[in-house]
């Protein structure tokens, strides 16, 4: 049996910069692949700004699809510079509790050497279960 597959850019809320797609989902399932501040102020901000910018983003994708930010289920965090992020994680949590208020998801944390701009210092995709 094949599930029917819906895919959903959101240009205003938050573009993609490559022939990819923002969001599938499929029954239950969203999948919200990596959102960055790419195109906003906080493009050019350090990691923290960039960081809500990215969970604001993937927040309306997820309302826009019916949700709650209690449905999202798993993040993956990427970030391009470790020894920044880690004394500011408390900073992150944070935005954590201002989106999540206790209903956290579970979530991976990846360093990597770069992101799609050289601008950008964190990106994270989400998978939402309705």
């Amino acid at each position: 049996m094949t599930m029917k597959k819906i895919r959903k850019n959101y240009p205003d809320l938050a573009p993609t910069i490559g022939n990819y797609v923002r969001a599938i989902r499929t029954g239950n399932l969203l999948f919200i692949s990596g959102c960055t501040a790419v195109g906003t102020d906080d493009e050019h901000k350090d990691v923290i700004a960039q960081a809500e910018c990215a969970i604001k983003r993937i927040s309306g994708i997820v309302k826009d699809q019916g949700g709650l930010n209690s449905d999202i289920v798993k993040l993956v965090i990427y970030v391009t510079d470790m020894e920044d992020f880690r004394p500011r994680l408390s900073e992150f949590n944070n935005i954590v509790e201002k989106y999540f208020v206790g209903e956290y998801p579970t979530s991976t944390l990846v360093m990597t050497p770069g992101l799609a701009k050289a601008t950008l210092r964190i990106e994270i995709d989400a998978t939402v279960v309705f």
